[in-house]
């Protein structure tokens, strides 16, 4: 029997951090309030220790505005937030202890400094995301993939490459898949699409006008629509059918997007693996095929 769709996100997931899903409200919050948010994300420890005064202080906030921010991250009052992140810091390893919440790059880090910051930020962003994956939305997912008669991808930037890399993933098993990642082609291809489709689209903010209107048209075209975002609560997964979350720690340099572009490669393994499973009649044969009509390009017939 197919399975409902669902938009389930992983808001209040006792399962995931909370510096994590702080993280994955920041974009949507009113200025005042992300000062919060990316203060706490950044001083988990700092912040743990804080009176609701001292930290309406530290973000030039009123202690009003911190209330509230407690409640659009789903968490009753001040208390129950000091309380989970105690919880969260008293979990975390001696590794992770590290560098705190905060893989800010500084001109003084030596570089084996920012190899360690690097690492970490994208083991959080792989670990993070596999726990806030929403399993029912991801089962979902895979089901529609192995149903349609073709499936269109959507991104731009860094998030276009992931989409490149689940076409290129689901073509060598067969599946009839497109990766756009020129604007105005995925809204050409977007408006071709019909009910026996899936349209995926890539986002991190999930704010990319070129994306969430491409996804706006597909739908309108009757298309099964998944957003993958590390937004939970963005304009994108409010229009799809199916939400995928990540939960990216970038590090000073997130405009070249790192952590989040391992973070959707995960969640883009994870839809990959679980179609190949559900069709491993035709997708093992097909991934022997396409090997072996590859071998031949490598050096002395061994790996490049």
């Amino acid at each position: 029997m197919e399975r409902e769709l669902s938009s389930a996100s992983a808001l209040g997931d006792p399962k995931l951090a909370l510096t994590t899903r702080i993280r994955g409200h920041l974009s949507e919050l009113q200025p005042a309030m992300a000062r919060v948010g990316q203060f706490i994300v950044d001083h988990p420890r700092e912040a743990a220790a804080m009176t609701i005064s001292v930290l309406a202080d530290a973000t030039d906030v009123s202690e009003t505005t911190v209330v509230r921010f407690c409640r659009e991250i789903g968490i009753e009052g001040y208390a129950q937030l000091r309380l989970g992140l105690a919880l969260e810091l008293g979990a975390r390893s001696g590794a992770a202890d590290e560098f705190e919440g905060s893989t800010d790059i500084s001109a003084d880090d030596t570089l084996l400094t920012v190899v360690e910051k690097i690492a970490y930020a994208d083991a959080r962003s792989v670990k993070d995301t596999a726990r806030s994956l929403d399993l029912d939305a991801l089962a979902a997912a895979v089901d529609h993939i192995v149903g349609a008669s073709r499936c269109d991808i959507f991104g731009v930037g860094a998030s276009g490459v992931v989409a490149l890399d689940l076409q290129q993933k689901l073509h060598r098993i067969g599946l009839i898949s497109f990766a756009h990642i020129d604007p105005h082609q995925a809204l050409v291809s977007a408006a071709l699409l019909d009910p026996s489709c899936v349209a995926i689209a890539i986002s991190h903010s999930g704010a990319t006008t070129d994306t969430y209107e491409t996804l706006r048209t597909a739908k309108e075209r009757g298309a099964t629509t998944i957003a993958i975002t590390n937004a939970p609560r963005s304009r994108l997964a409010g229009l799809a059918d199916l939400v995928l979350t990540t939960a990216a720690m970038e590090t000073t340099f997130r405009a070249a997007a790192t952590g989040s572009r391992l973070a959707q490669l995960t969640v883009v393994d994870c839809l990959f693996v679980g179609v190949a499973q559900q069709t491993l009649e035709t997708s093992v044969p097909a991934l022997d095929t396409t090997r072996k009509a590859v071998a031949t390009r490598r050096l002395n017939g061994k790996h490049a």
